[in-house]
């Protein structure tokens, strides 16, 4: 396997630049002197640092930028990416806890079915074998029928 050496890197960055050769184009200098870079030059930077056996320092230098502040953007790029792999793998696994709502237009409110008569009532008396007298007043039709199938499972003597 070949590797990419520091220089390598450094001329390949150094052929794309506009200005200064090897330093990375500045884009807003802010009144405490804060510079600000080229965004795409700085993202191709941090890709070379990520290049196995380049020196982090050497493109630093070649590049006019500090050392550590190159270390600190390839951290945040790996810090980044990690949390993207993390986020899509929660996704993967779990649901989301929100649930989206969706406006709709409001339904019309279909007609009331038309009232049903009240069902006949009914007085029913029985006399069981046992003597007990059983009376029902008022009594519908479902309320009749409960109580004539409970009395079919009773078991009475006869008195």
């Amino acid at each position: 396997m070949q590797s990419v050496s520091a220089m390598e890197t450094v001329d390949a960055m150094t052929l794309n630049s506009a200005e200064v050769p090897g330093q990375l184009r500045v884009v807003r200098v802010l009144r405490n002197g804060k510079r600000w870079f080229d965004p795409v030059e700085k993202e191709r930077l941090i890709d070379a640092c990520l290049e196995p056996g380049v020196s982090v320092a050497g493109l630093a230098l070649a590049h006019g930028i500090n050392a550590n502040q190159l270390r600190k953007w390839v951290k945040l790029r790996q810090d980044r990416k990690a949390s993207e792999k993390a986020l899509l793998a929660m996704g993967r696994c779990a649901p989301s806890a929100f649930v989206p709502v969706v406006e709709t237009a409001p339904m019309a409110r279909r007609p009331a079915p038309p009232a049903r008569p009240p069902a006949a009532r009914v007085r029913v008396t029985a006399s069981l074998p046992n003597g007990v007298r059983l009376e029902l007043d008022d009594a519908d039709a479902q309320v009749l029928s409960a109580m004539i199938e409970a009395l079919g499972r009773c078991s009475v003597p006869a008195g």
